[in-house]
């Protein structure tokens, strides 16, 4: 036997940290503690997350909505950028915004982590984005992973994920079966590119025209980097205020795929939504990517928001209070369109007219 012994495996020598992975756990407690809500018990750092589900007797016939998501590659622009403590409000909008298009109040939220290697301020900063955007949808975080894979993720790379649970009275559901021909639809503006078309955006901007992060575009006021990293604006609270003051029929959140076809997911068989561009003018990101890539406008739209976030359809007789009670809550929204028949229209969604100047 040889007297120089080769050292023992050990799972530290094969890149994963135990001790980093508990110390981001202990910066996260303060601002997973801010998220709580009654219904929660124990604290972070069990096996599972606990909601007392007692609370559901309030309801006659609760039905659970879930729902999960990511951000996508836009968690590459805040790896650049090294701001890590937006992200998370993207990822509580896709989770939480897609929960209560059905009507559904948002209860708790679970977060998935993964990074090549573990700084546990940078986790830190992550979960506190999370946090911040469950206060801002209403729901608690009651737990999470965070995993360690080197030899898969670069040092630096890591991504995100989440899951999320609301409830809803079965006969306050929202949806298709409500919405009646005359309805108006009205479009809430998008706080920018949100959390969906990235990979054009990306491809544009940073690898085709070459524009670093840090440059300052003046049609922005901002530089490019703070712009592609302004967080996803969260509806789920103004939508419930809706629901309690309007006769909602149904929402519909803009993600991938664009207007015009989330639009026509809530759209029934037999009806028409008509939105009409002229309603409203893109944020300045839109033009850029745009105009930077010679991307046709068709493009743009089935990819991006364009500069709604999120869709209400309602009543004729509900606009008036509809729209009032969003301005009070500080949501920019107007009257964008209509649901008619459809008669000879192919799909269930379309925009007409020219964007306003």
């Amino acid at each position: 036997m040889s007297e120089t012994a080769v050292p023992g495996a050990s799972y530290a020598a094969a890149g994963v940290d135990i001790e980093a992975g508990d110390r981001a756990v202990e910066l996260m407690k303060e601002w997973v503690k801010k998220t709580r809500r009654p219904e929660v018990l124990g604290g972070l750092g069990g096996f599972a997350g606990l909601f007392d589900a007692s609370a559901l007797k309030r309801f006659e016939r609760p039905l659970l909505a879930s729902a999960t998501d990511g951000v996508g590659t836009k968690v590459d622009v805040a790896r650049q950028m090294g701001v890590y403590d937006t992200i998370g409000h993207d990822l509580v909008a896709m989770v939480m915004d897609d929960i209560v298009v059905c009507g559904a109040e948002p209860l708790f939220m679970t977060d998935y982590i993964c990074v090549g290697k573990v700084h546990p301020e940078r986790i830190a900063a992550i979960v506190k984005g999370i946090a911040e955007g469950c206060v801002l949808a209403g729901c608690a975080l009651v737990g999470g992973e965070t995993a360690e894979h080197p030899g898969l993720l670069g040092a630096d790379d890591f991504d995100v994920a989440g899951a999320g649970t609301g409830v809803v009275e079965a006969d306050r559901l929202l949806g298709a079966d409500l919405i009646r021909t005359g309805d108006a639809v009205i479009a809430m503006a998008s706080s920018g590119l949100h959390s969906n078309g990235y990979s054009l955006v990306r491809h544009v901007l940073l690898n085709t025209a070459g524009l670093a992060l840090e440059t300052q575009i003046a049609e922005l006021g901002r530089t490019l980097g703070e712009e592609l990293l302004e967080p996803t604006k969260i509806y789920s609270l103004d939508c419930l205020a809706l629901t309690r003051t309007t006769d909602v029929h149904a929402f519909s959140h803009i993600t991938g795929g664009g207007l015009a076809a989330n639009l026509a997911r809530v759209v029934p068989d037999g009806l028409h939504a008509t939105v009409d561009r002229s309603t409203w003018t893109p944020g300045a990101i839109f033009d850029l990517v745009g105009r930077t890539g010679n991307v046709e406008r068709l493009e743009l739209e089935k990819t991006l928001n364009m500069g709604v976030g999120m869709m209400a359809v309602v009543p004729q007789e509900s606009v008036e209070v509809a729209l009032a009670t969003l301005a009070d809550r500080g949501v920019e929204a107007w009257v964008a369109g209509e649901i008619t028949e459809r008669g000879d229209k192919e799909s269930g969604a379309e925009l007409v007219g020219t964007y306003a100047i």
